[in-house]
C-alpha cells in the first residue's frame, strides 16, 4: 500500500503545478458549455482532463531535466521519485491509455484524445515549445481546445456531439490562449532562459506585458457584448480583468507575476463561467 500511495503522489507530482492552470479551469468550462450536462459525468470529466495533462506534463518534464533543478525543485524527476528513463518509458505508455480510456466514452472523444496526443509531440518532441513564440502561442491554444473539446464530450449527455455554443465557446478560449498565453511565460522566464526558449517576454518584454493586459480587457469586452452580459454580472467579469490587465503593467517581479498569473487564471475561469450563463439565461 505504502508503494501504491509513493506512485499515486509521484503521478500528482507531475501535474501538481498545472492543477490550477489546466485541470480547474478546463473541467469549468466543459460544466459550462457542455450541452445537457450530466452531474454524473463530472468526475469523469475531472479524471480525464487530469490524466491526458498528466501524458502532456511526462512529456514536457522528460525533455530538459536542468530546468527543473532551478525554479520546480519538487517534481519527480528533480526531486528523484522517477528515474528519467522510466519517465520516458511512461511518457509513451500514457498514449494508450489515454486513447482506450477516451474510446470507452465515444468515437468523438478518442478523437480528441489522438489529436491532444499528436499536438503534445508538436510542444514537446517536436520543439514547438522552444521556437519562435508565435508557434509557441497557437499550439498551445489548439491543443487546449482539444483538451476543451474532450473535456466537453465527456461532460455532455450523448459524448457524441457539441451544440454551436459548446463549439464557439471552445475557439474562443483557443482564441485568448493564442494571443495571450505568454502570461504564463512572465514568471517562468529565468527557467525559459536556461532551456533556450524564444518566448515573447524573453524577445520583447515591454510588447509582452502591453499584450497580455490589452488582450485580457479587449476580450473582457468583447465577451461582455457576445454573451450578452447584463449589468451586475458585467461588473463582476470586468473586475478580475482589469486587476490583471494592471498588475501585468506595473508589476514586474518574478514573484508578483507569479500572483498576477494567478488572477488571469481566475480572469479565465469566469471567462469559462459564461457559455453557462448565456444558457441559463437565453436558451
Amino acid at each position: 500500500m505504502s508503494a501504491i500511495l509513493r506512485h499515486a503522489k509521484t503521478l500528482y507530482l507531475f501535474t501538481k503545478s498545472d492543477i490550477k492552470t489546466t485541470v480547474i479551469p478546463v473541467t469549468l468550462f466543459s460544466l459550462a458549455a457542455a450541452p445537457d450536462l450530466q452531474v454524473s459525468h463530472v468526475p469523469h470529466t475531472i479524471f480525464w482532463v487530469w490524466l491526458h495533462l498528466l501524458q502532456f506534463d511526462i512529456s514536457n518534464q522528460t525533455l530538459c531535466p536542468d530546468e527543473d533543478k532551478e525554479n520546480k525543485k519538487d517534481r519527480p524527476l528533480p526531486a528523484g521519485r522517477i528515474s528519467l528513463s522510466d519517465a520516458k518509458v511512461l511518457r509513451w505508455m500514457m498514449i494508450p491509455i489515454c486513447w482506450a480510456l477516451s474510446y470507452l466514452y465515444s468515437v468523438q472523444t478518442l478523437y480528441a484524445s489522438i489529436a491532444l496526443s499528436f499536438l503534445t509531440m508538436v510542444y514537446n518532441e517536436f520543439g514547438a515549445h522552444a521556437g519562435h513564440w508565435v508557434a509557441r502561442n497557437l499550439s498551445v491554444a489548439i491543443c487546449y481546445g482539444s483538451f476543451e473539446l474532450g473535456a466537453t464530450l465527456v461532460a455532455s449527455a450523448t459524448r457524441r456531439s457539441l451544440d454551436d455554443i459548446a463549439l464557439a465557446s471552445i475557439c474562443i478560449s483557443s482564441g485568448i490562449l493564442a494571443t495571450t498565453y505568454h502570461a504564463q511565460d512572465l514568471k517562468d522566464i529565468h527557467g525559459d532562459r536556461i532551456a533556450g526558449r524564444r518566448t515573447l517576454p524573453i524577445v520583447s518584454p515591454i510588447i509582452a506585458r502591453f499584450s497580455v493586459s490589452g488582450g485580457v480587457v479587449l476580450w473582457s469586452i468583447g465577451l461582455a457584448l457576445l454573451w450578452n452580459l447584463q449589468w451586475n454580472v458585467l461588473l463582476l467579469f470586468l473586475a478580475p480583468a482589469l486587476l490583471t490587465a494592471f498588475r501585468f503593467l506595473v508589476l514586474k517581479t518574478v514573484r508578483e507575476d507569479q500572483i498576477s498569473f494567478y488572477w488571469y487564471n481566475v480572469w479565465l475561469s469566469c471567462v469559462h463561467a459564461l457559455p453557462g450563463y448565456y444558457r441559463h439565461l437565453y436558451t
